[in-house]
């Protein structure tokens, strides 16, 4: 099997070197990520910084994979302009916000990974750019000839839109490749495609992982559950974002979230463990927690001269009534009564409604 560039590369100690300009950020940078055949870790920190979601001002450490993919699709296109990037990196929540906005988003896209990049050569016209791409057959090419880039990924070799059969065949005239055309029928030479270029890209992940950290493996270790150590803090000063490694878990995301959201103040102690009490004796705890107040008693109201109305009223036309003194002079109601009262001669009647009303 041929060698690549790439593993030349480390065979024979090639450096390598790349200069971008960033649509979005407005920033350049020139980095050689590649001395004497070996990744440069402190060039691989700024390029993760300067390929962040800035968006969200947030880095990853994205796949050194894909820079070798990148310099080799520089140099076989000729071009001597500074790579203009149009998206690397992004977040779950940025890579959300542009999927609602846009069907072309992949919900699990190799973006969210750290390992494509959307670039444009201004010096190269673009559908040249997607054909040298695609040649390689390393990873993902997408063509958007409307907005002027392609998509380039260390994912499965694969292309969109899909050519045609014979524009394949143009591309690939021994048929030997992995891209399908659009009618989904593989070239005469797809199997003797898989035998060479499968083993040769698995090569160049191992390679690439143990030769500048976690790339590949260290994504697949964080999607089940294999811990990493965590990715150093790149040499040139970032505005208080941390480098972290990209991985597509949600929950890592919202731990970093929560972080920065200020959380309510805790429920009372008390509360707590009457919650955490069995359902059957939650509602003692509290109500042994919880006064409640006693309700005031209310004096039953007792009538003046008795519950019998009607001998009240005939009272007075009883002749032990009839004649009595008639200077009334109280002038207090409380103060009339059986025994303690004067005026004519006739019995006060209940007073049970007024009564009531006074209190």
């Amino acid at each position: 099997m041929a060698t690549t560039p790439t593993q030349d590369a480390a065979a024979f100690g090639d450096t390598r070197t790349l200069s971008f300009y960033h649509t979005h950020t407005r920033e350049s940078l020139t980095v050689t990520f590649r001395r004497d055949g070996q990744y440069d870790s402190g060039a691989l920190q700024q390029l993760n910084w300067f390929l962040r979601d800035w968006r969200v001002e947030r880095p990853a450490q994205m796949d050194p994979r894909l820079f070798d993919i990148i310099w080799e699709v520089y140099r076989e296109s000729g071009s001597s302009q500074p790579i203009n990037i149009i998206s690397a990196y992004r977040s779950p929540e940025t890579n959300g916000a542009l999927r609602r906005r846009s069907s072309g988003v992949a919900e699990h896209s190799q973006h969210m990974l750290g390992k494509a990049m959307d670039i444009r050569l201004p010096d190269v016209d673009t559908a040249r750019l997607r054909t040298v791409a695609m040649k390689m057959q390393y990873g993902g090419v997408g063509y958007y000839s409307s907005s002027a880039f392609v998509h380039v990924d260390t994912g499965n070799v694969r292309a969109w839109p899909r050519m045609t059969q014979q524009q394949l065949v143009q591309l690939f005239p021994d048929g030997k490749t992995l891209h399908l055309p659009s009618n989904g029928k593989p070239l005469p030479g797809y199997e003797l495609a898989k035998a060479e270029i499968l083993p040769r890209n698995a090569a160049l992940a191992t390679q690439a992982s143990a030769g500048a950290g976690p790339s590949i493996g260290g994504v697949l270790a964080s999607l089940f559950g294999r811990k990493n150590t965590a990715a150093p803090q790149p040499e040139t000063p970032a505005p208080d974002a941390s480098t972290m490694v990209a991985s597509a878990e949600p929950e890592s995301v919202k731990e970093v979230a929560v972080a920065t959201i200020p959380l309510p103040p805790k429920r009372p102690v008390a509360i707590q463990v009457a919650a955490a009490s069995l359902p059957g004796q939650a509602s003692d705890a509290l109500a042994a927690l919880v006064a409640v107040p006693t309700p005031k008693s209310v004096p039953e109201l007792k009538p003046i001269l008795g519950y019998d109305a009607t001998a009240a009223a005939k009272s007075l036309f009883e002749p032990k009534t009839a004649f009595l003194d008639l200077g009334f002079t109280s002038t207090a109601r409380n103060e009339l009564s059986v025994t303690h009262f004067s005026g004519p001669a006739v019995k006060p009647l209940p007073l049970m409604d007024e009564g009531k009303a006074e209190l």
